[in-house]
């Protein structure tokens, strides 16, 4: 009785979902915009933007449909897709209407918890911890210091393999970025480098990768689980993952959280090299005398930022690092460039200050972040009506020229970073490709995009841009400052051997012929002779 109860409620839920969606699709604003047609009952365009994969779909898009469009998603239910900047920064603004949909929430929070990329509206204002210039410059060593280990273990694998090695970048750079973002975010020595003695796999690093793992792979009952909320309680496989690893996190971030508390305790203010971590300096932070009760951080939204931490500071500066070192495969004389303002320094252990100093270093991250940003898209949903300016005027399907467009409660909005940082119409027919060179001119490329940063989309913009982004630029140009110096790269397949594939945080790349090994960007490295 209950089992036939339990699938008639389920059928009633559907057919509920179903109507709604076909009501909701029929009286659509969207229903009126220009767009490519859906190519599947199920998947709608999705299935063609996998297979994109050497990127450009979006910018044909554009180019065929202008910059206000629709594509459709699941069950061909359509989606507004604008690279117009001024509606981009009417959604980045506006977090009051619009927000990270329930189901991503829901879907990231299975890996970063409650955390600061997570939450919303006052919530997320109380999470921001300290990522400011000062914090930032006092972790600089320890970024150097992790590269130079890097450099290390690079030179050492060149050697026995008589001079050069093919080199699986990725892997080393993710487990580079994770050792420093455990010793720059709690203190806590990962090891993830096998630097250390100990050869014992490190628990809190396991227990994340295999949160990220666990949700990479497409399977039906987890996008029911996404989508519908009446799926969840649907004991899954995965669901066994993430309980232990999410018990794992918990019990080392206690002990990280408790041994915080304590250096506070007896240092009670910031000394160098005395409890420099993110992890302390939010602690210290959140107990404040200026920091009125009613705005303090609990222990659980504290302990919220340890995975938090692990995705902002160890997957997107990752992902960026492998592709910046690709690209500069890809166009020998920037990387000889490059090589040659890095030697000019006198260093091995550059500062924050001397780091930011290198003009031509800052155009090679500021191209790699702009060409290959690690997040490709995000996503809003509308809180209420809403009617968005434009800055372009779009033609609708009867030839209708409109100046704003009409969002509904419930809309998704899809905000393309990738697409806007590539956009010809703005950074000109070469858009696509690789050339530092262009953040040479003394004034600004363009003040059109609503970025945080570098007149891009790659950080965001508005309220919630990218509070870490500071670290990461440092963390970044500290490991290209040490590895360019050290090594002359080489592409070890070939260039359309090369496609990306996506993950649930950053877009990664894999080659197409070994997409069985999956995620990985092979380079021939070999050591410079000074």
């Amino acid at each position: 009785m209950l089992a036939k109860l339990g699938v008639g409620t389920i059928g009633a839920y559907a057919l509920y979902h179903i109507l709604k969606a076909i009501y909701d699709e029929l009286t659509s604003p969207n229903r009126l915009l220009p767009g490519p047609k859906s190519t599947h009952w199920f998947f709608g365009n999705l299935l063609e933007i996998i297979k994109d994969q050497n990127g450009g779909l979006a910018e044909r898009y554009t180019q065929e449909y202008g910059r206000t469009m629709k594509y459709h998603r699941f069950f061909g239910i359509s989606s507004l897709y604008t690279t117009d900047t001024k509606a981009i920064q009417h959604f980045l603004s506006r977090t009051d209407i619009y927000q990270k949909s329930e189901a991503s929430r829901f879907s990231l929070g299975r890996i970063v918890g409650p955390g600061v990329l997570v939450v919303e509206g006052n919530e997320h204002k109380h999470q921001n911890p300290a990522f400011g210039a000062p914090q930032v410059r006092e972790l600089t060593s320890i970024f150097v210091d992790t590269s130079i280990q890097l450099r290390d273990i690079w030179a050492a694998e060149a050697a026995k393999n008589g001079g050069v090695a093919r080199v699986e970048i990725l892997s080393w750079l993710s487990k580079a970025t994770l050792d420093m973002i455990g010793l720059a975010g709690f203190n806590y020595r990962i090891n993830a480098l096998g630097t250390d003695d100990n050869d014992t796999p490190d628990e809190l690093a396991e227990a994340f990768e295999s949160l990220v793992h666990s949700e990479t792979n497409f399977s039906l009952i987890r996008f029911l689980q996404f989508r519908f909320p009446i799926f969840r309680p649907i004991p899954t496989a995965r669901d066994n993952i993430f309980l232990k690893s999410q018990a794992t996190m918990n019990r080392v971030g206690m002990k990280l959280l408790a041994e915080s508390k304590q250096q506070v305790a007896e240092i009670g203010t910031f000394e160098t090299g005395h409890g420099r971590d993110l992890l302390t300096l939010l602690v210290r932070a959140n107990t404040s005398k200026e920091i009125p009760e009613s705005q303090q951080l609990s222990d659980k939204d504290v302990l919220a930022q340890v995975p938090t931490f692990l995705v902002a500071g160890h997957e997107t500066t990752s992902t960026a690092l492998t592709w910046a070192l690709f690209a500069l495969t890809q166009n020998v004389s920037a990387q000889t460039r490059l090589r040659e303002e890095l030697l000019s320094v006198s260093t091995d252990n550059p500062t924050m200050d001397e780091l930011n100093e290198l003009k031509y270093l800052d155009c090679v991250v500021r191209e790699t972040l702009r060409v290959h940003a690690p997040v490709p898209s995000t996503s809003r949903v509308a809180m209420r009506d809403d009617v968005v300016p434009l800055s372009t005027p779009f033609a609708d399907v009867h030839g209708v020229v409109h100046n704003t467009i009409r969002v509904r409660k419930g809309d998704p909005i899809s905000i393309p970073i990738l697409a806007l940082n590539r956009d010809a119409e703005i950074w000109g027919p070469d858009a696509m490709k690789f050339i530092p060179e262009r953040w040479e001119s003394p004034s600004p490329i363009t003040n059109n995009i609503p970025g945080i940063w570098g007149q891009t989309l790659t950080f965001l913009g508005g309220p919630r841009s990218c509070i870490g982004y500071r670290f990461s630029l440092v963390e970044t140009k500290a490991l290209l400052f040490t590895l360019v110096r050290g090594f002359e790269f080489e592409l070890a397949v070939p260039i359309e051997d090369i496609g990306n594939k996506a993950t649930p945080i950053v877009q990664r790349p894999i080659v197409l012929s070994e997409k069985e090994k999956g995620n990985q960007m092979p380079l021939l490295v070999r050591p410079v002779v000074r």
